[in-house]
């Protein structure tokens, strides 16, 4: 299914990852710590501009590439994953998507250089409704004025900017909702506290506040009104993202269970031997290939320019759910060593992993998206 580029790219992702990554992935976690030491090292690999143009500095791969990155990163850490993921497919994308030539060159370069980006869609009244925004842009003379707040935004404390939406019409029967590009330096622009997380500790996370943020036309997202058709598209793409995420993580539960289950015996033999443990293991590595598979069909049908959205939400939909399982396992078998903190991550995954049953649209949310498909499908309504 893969060609040789994508399993050289595996091989190179996977020693980067395991030499510059996974060293610090414990301390990371337990420090609750944002390792920023991290940001140059993964540009000057490329991992912070994978899907920049080169005429941005970039180092552009195609979406299975993309893929593999975010999984492999995640099967040694998973704040690193969902760092990477929030940058290039919520931070970078739309602005690559949408943005005019001088929001590229504003943005682009500094991005692919490791300064971070994010994406500020949730509200605390706006999750998995997204038409329910709150936050409000006011037309006045020349210039937009933004008030209004963002939550649980990844990357918030060190994004030098944010793609956000905002509803620029007070009309009650328009929802009309449109895209901005806030810049941290502007007047009015403030990050929250950050979040004390159950997991994904590591990864960045806080509030933003938009207190009569000044706009010029310069920093509007495309049209006025575009702003739920752009988010609806770039969140296509990171669904992959987080699917990738979550595979990577149900790989890690995996090596954690059989590396476990491979050195500790009992009766001189190990108990990977035992049916119990063994047929757990099958199902674990059955279950994480199909997951694979689905990721990858759906990179390959983006790639291909073909219509993905159905695939992208049964990707992330059953890898999320199947990581959660894997994380589950991993603790079951190594017992007593996998509910605590030490040399196996099985508790640091089955922490970090629950994020991707509800980031980038909840499984429910997947649910909808793909049983409306298939009706439409079908009804052509």
């Amino acid at each position: 299914m893969l060609e040789k580029k994508h399993h050289e790219f595996r091989e190179k992702v996977r020693a980067f990852v395991n030499e510059q990554i996974a060293p610090n992935a414990v301390a990371i976690d337990l420090e609750q710590r944002f390792p920023v030491e991290y940001l140059k090292p993964m540009a000057d690999f490329g991992l912070m501009s994978m899907l920049i143009p080169e005429e941005y500095g970039g180092r552009p791969i195609d979406t299975v590439c993309y893929s593999i990155a975010v999984e492999e990163a995640s099967r040694v850490c998973g704040s690193t994953g969902i760092t990477l993921a929030a940058h290039n497919s919520l931070g970078c994308f739309p602005i690559v998507a949408f943005g005019t030539d001088t929001q590229k060159e504003r943005y682009l370069p500094r991005a692919a250089k490791g300064e971070l980006l994010a994406f500020g869609l949730t509200e605390p009244e706006a999750g998995s409704d997204a038409g329910g925004t709150k936050t409000y842009a006011e037309r006045k003379g020349d210039h937009w004025i933004v008030n209004g707040s963002k939550c649980f935004i990844t990357n918030a404390s060190y994004a030098i900017a944010t793609v956000a939406t905002a509803k620029t019409s007070d009309d009650p029967k328009d929802p009309s909702i449109t895209g901005f590009i806030l810049d941290r330096e502007m007047k009015g622009y403030s990050v929250g506290k950050k979040e004390n997380k159950m997991g994904l500790r590591g990864s960045d996370t806080a509030s933003l506040h938009f207190d009569d943020v000044r706009l010029s036309d310069d920093y509007l997202l495309g049209k006025v009104g575009d702003g739920f058709k752009q988010m609806l598209i770039t969140l296509d793409g990171g669904r992959i993202s987080i699917g990738a995420m979550a595979l990577g993580l149900a790989q890690g539960a995996l090596d954690c269970a059989l590396n476990y289950a491979a050195v500790t015996k009992q009766n001189g033999k190990p108990i990977g031997y035992r049916q119990g443990i063994g047929f757990e293991l099958a199902t674990m590595a059955t279950e994480i290939e199909a997951a694979r598979l689905l990721i990858y069909e759906a990179s390959m049908m983006k790639d291909a320019k073909m219509k993905f959205g159905r695939n992208s939400a049964m990707a992330k939909l059953y890898a999320s759910e199947v990581a959660t399982r894997a994380a589950a396992k991993a603790i079951e078998i190594l017992a007593e060593v996998g509910y605590y903190t030490g040399p196996y991550p099985a508790e640091r995954i089955w922490r970090d992993v629950k994020l991707c049953e509800i980031g980038e649209g909840t499984s429910e949310i997947q649910r909808l998206v793909i049983s409306r498909d298939l009706l439409k499908s079908v009804s052509g309504a």
